[in-house]
């Protein structure tokens, strides 16, 4: 029998993710608390099973008005980011007004739902 050659852990290079969470429009008209969101990430964000356990290998901070940028250094999903965030919404009771939409890679935007008020006319006969 021929030994077996065990398949030595390489490591790569670290993988370093930047996403920025844009609440502008409802930054603005003063329905979503950034800052609020912002405490919400740093006390739900879960690093190797753990909450609160960011460290060096996440920060989070705010840019400018309405913004959140993330920056991890490990294998961080966008997919994460947004569940968090819809939790966020539902917590604060946004979530039928407001949607998380991924606008490009690594961005994602909070918009208001389209709202269409059609009123039927009715025909008096």
């Amino acid at each position: 029998m021929a030994p077996i050659a065990k398949k030595s852990a390489k490591k790569g290079p670290k993988t370093t993710k930047k996403f920025i969470i844009d609440a502008k429009q409802p930054a603005a008209d003063n329905i979503f608390d950034v800052s609020g969101f912002e405490k919400f990430l740093n006390e739900k964000i879960k690093v190797e099973g753990r909450v609160g356990n960011l460290g060096e290998i996440i920060k989070i901070s705010q840019l400018g008005e309405g913004k959140v940028e993330i920056v991890a250094h490990n294998d961080l999903s966008g997919r994460y980011l947004k569940y968090l965030t819809k939790k966020y919404l539902k917590k604060m009771q946004l979530r039928d007004w407001l949607r998380v939409v991924s606008t490009s890679k690594g961005v994602y935007e909070l918009k208001f739902f389209n709202v269409v008020n059609d009123q039927e006319e009715e025909d008096d006969e």
